[in-house]
């Protein structure tokens, strides 16, 4: 049985959300069992018949991207498949924006008036270079009418990070400074959850929920690249009804 996560936030009706975990699927080890993931070296029949029990809960398939952990946002009504970007945004109804992760952030954005919605993939380089402000400029609505979820991503406790990350982050704002507790030898815990809250706030976006999974500690339920490196990937979707 595929086990889905609904977001608990205040999405207006019409606006519908899921985050897929690793429960379900039809992926043999190291992937076992719902990789979404063809880029990861599982079966491509597995891969095949995971993405279709998926789409069998979805209006339409997947608008699904090529992510280069960068800042590109698309239009998911026009693009194809594969294109690469890590972000996407749609006003059609039906159309269906994902991002895919085991690690990295993924953050859903919708407006109170159920008429745009957006993902983006939010790896600690995209969310540093701000694929979290591309993908609002595109969906064209000002910050205080927005919402954001903040799904399965690694968590403060287990994310352990090099200075150059402390450091691109606090050249952007120095309040980023509050996501970082030294762990001694130059290494630094990194709390991404806060980091993009910060983000979303300083966008005028006040309404965000999630922000209380994490990827590398919940093995059984959750993909980790940190933790297994070879593994699969989840898949977080929403789209207007």
């Amino acid at each position: 049985m595929i086990d889905f996560i609904s977001p608990d936030w205040s999405a207006p009706q019409g606006v519908r959300a899921l985050s897929t975990t690793r429960q379900g699927g039809a992926s043999g080890a190291p992937w076992a069992a719902f990789n979404l993931g063809e880029h990861v070296g599982d079966d491509p029949a597995a891969v095949r018949a995971n993405r279709l029990r998926l789409c069998a809960t979805l209006p339409e398939e997947p608008r699904w991207l090529s992510q280069v952990h960068g800042t590109r946002c698309v239009d998911a009504a026009l693009t194809s498949a594969g294109e690469q970007a890590d972000a996407s945004f749609a006003r059609r109804r039906g159309v269906v924006c994902a991002v895919q992760t085991a690690d990295c952030l993924p953050v859903l954005l919708c407006d109170e008036r159920a008429t745009v919605i957006g993902a983006a993939h939010a790896g600690w380089r995209g969310l540093a270079a701000g694929v979290i402000e591309a993908t609002v400029m595109a969906m064209d609505e000002p910050g205080e009418r927005l919402m954001a979820w903040l799904g399965p991503a690694i968590g403060p406790g287990a994310f352990e990070v090099g200075g150059e990350v402390r450091a691109a982050f606090l050249a952007h704002d120095p309040r980023a400074e509050d996501a970082f507790v030294a762990t001694g030898g130059g290494k630094w815990l990194c709390d991404i959850y806060l980091l993009a809250r910060q983000r979303l706030a300083a966008l005028g976006i006040r309404r965000i929920a999630g922000a209380d999974f994490c990827t590398v500690r919940d093995g059984e339920r959750f993909f980790s690249y940190r933790r297994d490196g070879i593994t699969g990937r989840m898949a977080s979707l929403i789209w207007l009804e």
